[in-house]
C-alpha cells in the first residue's frame, strides 16, 4: 500500500509543473495592461499572464514589435525586439 502511495505522489508532483500555463488576461486586467503598453508608446499584441504580465507582438511607436513583460502593479519589467 506505501508503495502504491509514494507512486501516486511522485506522479502527481512530477505532473505539477506540466499543468502551470499562461492563462488569458481578465477585462479588468487587459483594460490596465493595455493603459501601461500605451504608456511606453506601443499598441496591440498578445497579452497573457503566467507569473507576470506578458504582450507579445506590441507595435511601438519606432515601427518595431516587442516583447512587453509587466509586473502585478503592470510596471514595465522588460521590452525585448520581438521575431
Amino acid at each position: 500500500m506505501r508503495h502504491i502511495l509514494a507512486s501516486l505522489l511522485l506522479v502527481a508532483i512530477s505532473a505539477a509543473p506540466a499543468v502551470a500555463a499562461d492563462r488569458p488576461v481578465t477585462e479588468e486586467e487587459r483594460a490596465k495592461l493595455s493603459e501601461a503598453v500605451k504608456a511606453q508608446g506601443c499598441s496591440g499584441g498578445k497579452m497573457a499572464f503566467d507569473k507576470t504580465f506578458e504582450v507579445d507582438g506590441a507595435m511601438c511607436a519606432n515601427g518595431k514589435k516587442y516583447e512587453l513583460e509587466f509586473d502585478a502593479e503592470f510596471k514595465l519589467i522588460k521590452k525585448s525586439l520581438g521575431d
